[in-house]
């Protein structure tokens, strides 16, 4: 199977999911944005996919991304990558979603755990009540270091402002 087969719809993800859970297999289901992906998220999704028999992500869109990080951000558009994390060992199927949270896509595709990074409590997710009503059950992985897609972005943005001031600070002088 080609890594972009591996891409869906949440509607055709949806009936794949089904005939597996009918075949007795336990599907898990995690999101984010995933626009650099690095060694946290690596850890999360190969301890996600431990927790069952397929692993599926759900993908913020470059839409949803720029409303819960900003204009500036992603930095990668959604189509690539959606192909970076469905490249990744631990990843069955990679889904991308146009809401802020992954609420409407674990209704339609139904998996039968939720989880996401320590950083979040069961309480605090706002998919916990759609996981509950498609009789899931929702697990908290526990971080790995201190990786951050927002800290990694603000690097690169404090490295880039240096370059800035150095390159002004050259001009100003010849």
């Amino acid at each position: 199977m080609d890594i972009s087969d591996r891409i869906l719809k949440a509607e055709d993800l949806a009936k794949i999911i089904e005939q597996e859970k009918q075949s007795g297999k336990k599907v898990v289901f995690t999101n984010g944005i995933f626009d650099f992906v690095h060694v946290g998220h690596a850890t999360i999704l190969e301890k996600a996919k431990a927790l069952g028999d397929i692993l599926v992500v759900g993908l913020n869109s470059d839409t949803s991304t720029k409303q819960i990080k900003g204009p500036e951000r992603p930095i990668n558009k959604e189509d690539d990558r959606a192909y970076i994390v469905a490249s990744l060992k631990s990843v069955d199927y990679v889904t991308i979603f146009e809401e802020t949270t992954a609420s409407e896509t674990i209704e339609t595709i139904k998996p039968s755990i939720y989880c996401k990074g320590g950083d979040y409590t069961v309480e605090s997710l706002p998919e916990t009540p759609s996981v509950h009503k498609v009789g899931g059950e929702v697990k908290i992985i526990p971080l790995k270091g201190d990786y951050s897609n927002s800290k990694q972005y603000k690097k690169i943005k404090d490295i880039e402002n240096v370059e800035g001031q150095r390159a002004d600070h050259v001009s100003k002088r010849s």
